[in-house]
């Protein structure tokens, strides 16, 4: 399972992350995206817990807490969806 970490401030890094999510278990992988074209952060997060357990806790005990000045949200990662991400490549034909 992965960890969706949405409205976190700007400023969170991910030494940051790994040091409050260490607080429930053993944190396997932190993922703080940016946008490719002007390398901002893009305020969310992706964690990765060795156990679910460990992953069920943060999340129902961080989830709208307070952190670095922002209500932050806590939950379980949705999967992404297939033809997802906005690119497209050749083929593609607008609906009718």
């Amino acid at each position: 399972m992965t960890i969706y970490v949405g409205n976190l401030s700007f400023q969170a890094t991910e030494e940051d992350l790994r040091e409050v999510f260490a607080e429930y278990g053993k944190v396997s992988r932190v993922s703080l995206p940016t946008d490719r074209e002007t390398g901002r952060k893009r305020g969310f997060a992706f964690v990765e817990m060795e156990e679910d357990a460990q992953e069920d806790k943060a999340i129902s005990e961080l989830d709208g807490a307070e952190w670095l000045g922002r209500e932050i949200r806590v939950n379980k990662a949705k999967p992404r969806e297939e033809g997802g991400g906005g690119r497209r490549s050749g083929g593609y034909a607008p609906r009718e």
